[in-house]
């Protein structure tokens, strides 16, 4: 036997090895008979990101964190054409500030119910959950990631202030897992809640560096699917870029919460659209820089309480002094309507409208027809759709509800000095951080 058909014999056997090893099997990218009958689909040119992040983090960082993967998946299709790639959107969920209770569930919720879809879709490839479900396993009602990456924090970096690049296997510490095995090649976890899903494979990355540095964990050729829980760690490939502003214009919210906010404001504001110089296209693509937007007749103030009263103590006002600053502000500009956000007792929101009983002062209630459809969620967004929308606008020092804001009305064209403002912990006027403009 030749030494060239041996070579051949031997490739052959190590092929059919390893392909047999990852489940290999050669079928289209849809479902069919023959498919369906591959334990996974190796073949196909789909490839699927997934991600989650500490359950401890609130609904606008979580909304930071997409744009950091969806910069980053971006990025990588650019450079990637052999691959299909697509971002599975975490289902919501449990989150610290939903606690309205008789509302029904308030776990696994898609992301249509807060945001336009086919608007996320003009940035990059997005699907749902119950879409990745069905398609990853054409039909079947269980769904195994191929691999699921934990990332950690190296906490020595912290301790010497020296920071670097990393992005190393480490072994995991099994009693503070989220995930656990049930037997070999298969790995539970919380999952959003889907007791359907699990990993084949689980492994802890000591991770510092931007988002972009974690496609050499992507492993296309071998991996169909891979999952980044703590995501929140890695970091903005492109912080404040044209590129991070895209990612952030393309997260239109679901235009029935626009029409809602739009109604309240137009029947209790006086506020409109074409009145206030704020309309938009109905395509994110299409906006255009300016900064000519008037805004309605109302002065809008996100005021955060609760845990920001301790968290914050050292920037967080009273209510008293809260409304001496609300006071003279409203003297300056002129108006007579004032807009609170807040997550403050209700006992705090009539003490500040006992010390301004002089303006009209309104707070979004929503009706049961809202609070059930959109949840705390949807409310909130209400809530931030108003103060995107006012004359003026004051915010709570570092509070990401405040920057979600300020992001809306730089995209929206308000002149910069009527949106980065806060309340400072007393009357006297205090130092603003800074402006966060747009870049077109």
């Amino acid at each position: 036997m030749s030494a060239l058909k041996v070579l051949c014999i031997i490739i052959s056997i190590v092929f059919a090895v390893s392909g047999s090893e990852f489940g290999f099997c050669k079928a289209p990218d849809k479902c069919t008979m023959d498919s369906r009958k591959c334990v996974e689909n190796h073949f196909t040119k789909k490839r699927y990101i997934l991600y989650d992040v500490n359950p401890a983090e609130g609904f606008n960082l979580r909304r930071d964190v997409y744009i950091r993967i969806a910069v980053f998946l971006r990025k990588l299709i650019e450079r990637d054409k052999e691959f299909q790639w697509q971002l599975v959107l975490p289902p919501w969920g449990n989150l610290y500030h939903w606690r309205s209770r008789n509302i029904g569930s308030q776990e696994r919720l898609f992301w249509s119910t807060f945001f336009d879809i086919t608007s996320l879709q003009l940035y990059i490839p997005v699907i749902e959950m119950y879409e990745f479900v069905e398609e990853y396993s054409c039909g079947n009602r269980e769904v195994q990631l191929d691999r699921l990456y934990i990332l950690q924090n190296d906490e020595e970096m912290f301790k010497t202030g020296k920071f670097e690049d990393k992005n190393e296997l480490i072994e995991c510490d099994h009693d503070s897992l989220r995930y656990h095995k049930l037997k070999q090649h298969m790995y539970t976890g919380p999952f959003w809640g889907y007791s359907n899903v699990t990993a084949r494979d689980v492994k802890c990355l000591k991770f510092h560096g931007m988002a972009r540095d974690l496609s050499q964990n992507l492993m296309p050729t071998r991996y169909r699917s891979i999952m980044f829980d703590r995501m929140e760690i890695a970091l903005h490939d492109e912080y404040g870029s044209k590129e991070y502003w895209r990612a952030r214009r393309s997260m239109r919210y679901n235009s029935e919460l626009y029409n809602i906010a739009e109604d309240y404001r137009k029947t209790f504001l006086n506020s409109t659209n074409k009145n206030d110089n704020t309309e938009r296209p109905a395509d994110w693509t299409k906006e255009k820089n300016r900064r000519n937007a008037r805004g309605g007749p109302y002065l809008a103030v996100h005021l955060r309480r609760r845990d920001f009263i301790m968290a914050h103590k050292a920037s967080v006002p009273t209510i008293m002094n809260t409304a001496l600053q609300l006071q003279k502000r409203m003297v300056k500009l002129g108006l007579t309507l004032l807009f609170i956000a807040t997550d403050a007792e209700q006992y705090e929101f009539e003490e500040l409208k006992l010390y301004l009983s002089q303006y009209k002062i309104m707070k979004y209630v929503p009706s049961d027809y809202v609070i059930n459809k959109f949840k705390d969620g949807g409310v909130a967004i209400i809530d931030q759709i108003i103060c995107s929308y006012a004359r003026y606008f004051i915010g709570t020092h570092e509070s990401t509800f405040t920057f979600r804001i300020q992001e809306d009305r730089e995209i929206i064209g308000f002149p910069s000095d009527t949106t980065f403002n806060k309340l400072c912990k007393t009357n006297e006027d205090c130092t603003i951080d800074g402006f966060w403009s747009i870049v077109w």
